[in-house]
């Protein structure tokens, strides 16, 4: 039917269209941006037929934590109109782009650019970043993972990828790398181009090296996500990152322990002076569950750390994981705990975190 505006003469005459649809869905906001969904063009392919709405939805993320609150709202708005039967929603989704930055070159058909990072080692960095990186790809974005802890790349191990081969191709702009592939992640690690005993011993400008060869001369194709899984510390890795590309943010990784909790300070506080955007504080290890005993907790490395740390310099926390002998087995495995055991505890903490980056990334973009 084809309306041309909201023709009320009586409530017996009244004319369902696309107008009045339209209308009664511009008060609804997505939460994350607290702006109308008709505004931000999320609605889209509206059709009516004898009584049945239908319409597309577009999320600014396949993570979206929102997901069905935002769905029901929509559904309530329509249902007030009268004549309305039934209301259809599809749900899809297209990631924003992140704001470029000037003297910083982005990678093409790359989205958004993340780092997972820490100030100190042994705070389960890497398992983060390999978590989150599946769980996006769970949830239908397209997710690739450079595993840029040069000196002890274990990404390939935890994703299952330890004897994976990559290809080197040659081309005009030098050699191209093809990623392996594994739980919908590609990946490129120094673990790919060594032996697995070898050592890496090399000075700053060699790291700076092979850190641009995996962020510009990799085949990734098209991704929603880059997420680079740094060295600890604050040195040459994280410079060159910062100062190369264009960074939709970064995430601290921390343990409760209050030598973590130092270290962690000192790695924010450095991505701030860089100008790279902290989307918040992860908390892992927060307390220990006996797999024999899944309604006790033990807080091994302390507690509240993280909390603390996120009041104290206004950045968010975005989650507590908690220690399972479940999710050390997984990384041993190249089984993250996301795929092996996505009912556990910290599985479900890490799809929390992931859909928490994911939802401030879009944020960020289209402020």
């Amino acid at each position: 039917m084809v309306g041309v505006g909201l023709h009320v003469a009586s409530k017996y005459n009244y004319m369902l269209d696309s107008l009045s649809v339209l209308e009664v869905l511009r008060p609804v906001q997505d939460p994350e941006l607290r702006k109308s969904l008709v505004e931000l063009n999320m609605i889209r392919n509206l059709k009516i037929d004898t009584g049945v709405v239908s319409f597309t939805l577009v999320l600014t993320t396949p993570a979206c934590p929102l997901r069905e609150f935002i769905v029901d709202d929509c559904r309530r708005a329509v249902q007030k109109l009268p004549g309305v039967k039934e209301v259809l929603v599809d749900v899809t989704a297209e990631t924003p782009h992140q704001k470029t930055l000037p003297g910083r070159t982005g990678i093409a058909g790359v989205k958004n650019i993340l780092a997972i990072s820490s100030g100190k080692g042994g705070v389960g960095k890497s398992t983060v970043a390999v978590n989150v990186a599946v769980a996006l790809a769970q949830s239908g974005a397209k997710v690739g993972l450079i595993d840029a802890d040069i000196y002890g790349p274990n990404a390939p191990t935890m994703l299952g990828l330890a004897d994976a081969q990559i290809t080197v191709t040659p081309s005009p702009q030098g050699e191209i790398l093809e990623p392996a592939f594994n739980h919908g992640v590609k990946l490129v690690s120094m673990g790919f181009l060594i032996d697995p005993d070898q050592p890496v011993i090399w000075r700053g400008p060699m790291l700076n090296g092979i850190i641009r060869q995996f962020l510009y001369q990799v085949n990734w194709g098209e991704l929603d996500y880059l997420i680079v899984d740094m060295p600890p510390g604050t040195g040459d890795a994280q410079l060159t990152l910062a100062q190369a590309v264009p960074m939709a943010g970064v995430v601290i990784v921390t343990t409760p322990q209050q030598v973590a909790l130092l270290d962690s300070r000192k790695g924010l506080m450095m991505f701030q002076q860089l100008g790279v955007p902290v989307l918040g504080i992860v908390e892992n290890m927060s307390y220990f569950i006996p797999p024999d005993q899944a309604d006790r907790q033990y807080d091994i490395f302390g507690s509240g750390g993280g909390e603390k740390t996120s009041q104290e310099l206004g950045i968010p926390l975005l989650g507590c994981i908690p220690l399972e002998i479940s999710l050390r087995q997984g990384g041993d495995r190249g089984l993250p705990i996301v795929v092996s055991e996505p009912q556990s505890a910290s599985a479900k903490a890490l799809y929390a975190i992931a859909q928490q980056i994911a939802a401030k990334v879009s944020v960020a973009a289209l402020a």
